[in-house]
């Protein structure tokens, strides 16, 4: 994990470093508002990643923000196990993200970008596609 707090840099700059972080292999990034020496308001931005990308995205956090030090430690990650079923409905065919424990399914998602896309084609809500979507999904598990 390396993570470091920032309380002197644009805030449009953060749309600009979570995306490119994640390009260069960061598993994962946030951001935490904090409250920082002399009770400015700053941002606490955390970055998962490998040991082997570690030095990459150390130089992207010196390069792109202001920070001049990041914490580093080690940390364990637990996940589920993760497969993708495509299934037909009357959006056409849709991507469903499974989680899986032990073999079996646990919980279960549309793929965002694809329902975020059908409603914006559609101009319906998004909310209305997911469960649409995950109504067709459990018709589809219990045949």
């Amino acid at each position: 994990m390396l993570e470091t707090n920032i309380d002197d840099m644009n805030p449009e700059s953060y749309s600009y470093i979570i995306p490119l972080l994640l390009e260069k292999g960061a598993l994962d990034v946030y951001l935490t508002n904090i409250i920082m020496k002399k009770n400015r308001p700053g941002i606490k931005i955390n970055v998962l990643c490998n040991e082997e990308n570690c030095s990459k995205l150390e130089e992207i956090l010196f390069t792109e923000t202001t920070t001049l030090g990041i914490r580093k430690y080690k940390i364990e990650r637990v996940k589920l196990n993760r497969e993708f079923t495509k299934i037909k409905t009357k959006y056409g065919i849709v991507t469903i993200k499974k989680a899986l424990k032990d073999g079996e399914t646990i919980k279960y998602a549309p793929e965002y970008e694809e329902c975020k896309k059908i409603a914006e084609d559609l101009k319906i809500p998004l909310n209305k596609v997911y469960q649409e979507i995950i109504c067709e999904f459990n018709r589809y598990l219990n045949k």
